[in-house]
């Protein structure tokens, strides 16, 4: 407990409890867009129909009709023959990260993540104890050959990695990227642990390929609902060949004998009764509206001497400020001006980020969205030397 980090964001949501704060620190979908009247819906129908059942103790493999949604899903979206028996329903997709951290790092065994990596991926796995190795991440998804080197000095039992949108920067592999990345690991004792919470939020184009495709049986494959149906539901699932399966079903059923199964049905009931290709459609179009007007209004109020990233997806940009400025100085000074955003230091596991931050667009209105990026400017430009 003494090594593992404690959540940055967790302190950070504490702050922006404050309604008058302009927070783009979380990472929370916007409310407006939780269909609570489909939701509502779907309740009140397996509250009517089936209420004790839902009610009752279940199987820790969750809910079949609901490993039923998302195995087609898969073969739909991804072209991926995946079984009902090689999903898991997980308490969020941060859950199924423990159980991959139960199951498979012992002290000192080696994981390889992104630099710069998702805060719940290093926060869940630093309970085990590893040794990190961070893999740079380049504008189109990881570093080749340091992934290469890493693989050939050390026994790297997990390279954990989101190719979608990823968190925090908000880059996606590109194909080539990809490609290297499966045909590092092909062969190896590593498996690829492929995070897809953002998979669903792409704005444009077919979905990308998975590695899951490229990696069948050394790839195990996370997901979750949260993005885009509710994240108070906490339904997430891990996605995982049978050998690997079993392991992690019996380290869930010493966590928590099954998820929540009330939020199951309901989640199962609404996806039989809803469009969720429509609904998901609404949240592309908002998001990439709300990224594109951030993006605009960074560009006119930002130093030309910051610079960002521009997602395709997902929830997030990463920016650069320049030598001499701060993260930390720009956290607390744009709080003074009720404005949060998230420091980069948080995101790495051998030091850094001391000159990057996280601005979350998914989460505020466009008009909190324009008042914001224009204090947040006005801050930054005090502050660069």
């Amino acid at each position: 407990m003494a090594r593992t980090p404690k959540s940055f964001i967790r302190e950070i949501l504490k702050v922006t409890e404050d309604p008058g704060i302009i927070s783009f620190a979380g990472g929370l979908p916007n409310p407006a867009l939780i269909d609570v009247e489909g939701i509502r819906k779907a309740a009140a129908h397996v509250l009517c129909e089936d209420g004790k059942t839902a009610l009752q103790y279940s199987t820790t493999e969750g809910y079949l009709p609901l490993r039923k949604f998302i195995a087609e899903r898969y073969r739909k979206r991804l072209g991926l023959a995946v079984s009902p028996d090689e999903i898991l329903i997980t308490n969020g997709s941060q859950q199924c990260l423990d159980l991959i951290g139960k199951v498979f790092i012992d002290r000192g065994d080696h994981v390889a993540i992104e630099r710069p990596g998702y805060l719940g991926a290093i926060q869940a796995f630093s309970l085990y104890e590893p040794i990190f190795h961070p893999i740079e991440l380049l504008p189109d998804g990881p570093d080749p050959a340091m992934l290469d080197d890493v693989c050939s000095q050390y026994p790297v039992k997990l390279f954990y990695g989101i190719p979608n949108s990823q968190n925090p920067s908000g880059i996606t592999y590109s194909e080539r990227r990809r490609q290297e990345v499966a045909s590092t690991l092909v062969g190896t004792r590593t498996l690829f642990v492929e995070d897809d919470a953002y998979g669903e939020l792409q704005f444009s184009g077919n979905a990308p390929a998975s590695l899951k495709g490229m990696l069948p049986d050394q790839t195990i494959l996370t997901g979750s609902f949260s993005k885009i149906l509710a994240p108070g539901m906490r339904l997430g699932w891990v996605c995982a060949p049978p050998a690997i399966m079993e392991q992690v079903i019996i380290a869930k059923q010493a966590s928590d004998l099954h998820s929540n199964y009330l939020s199951q049905r309901i989640a199962a009931r609404y996806l039989a009764d809803e469009d969720l290709d429509a609904h998901i459609r609404k949240i592309r179009f908002v998001y990439k509206k709300q990224r594109d007007i951030m993006l605009l209004l960074m560009e006119e109020t930002f130093p030309a001497s910051v610079t960002w990233t521009e997602p395709v997806g997902g929830m997030f940009v990463w920016a650069t400020l320049p030598k001499g400025c701060s993260a930390m100085d720009v956290f607390t000074h744009a709080l003074r001006e009720h404005v949060a955003v998230l420091p980069g230091t948080p995101f790495y596991v051998d030091g850094g980020g001391d000159q990057q931050i996280r601005l979350n667009f998914s989460n505020s209105s466009e008009e909190r969205i324009i008042t914001g990026v224009e204090r947040l400017g006005r801050v930054i430009r005090a502050l660069v030397p």
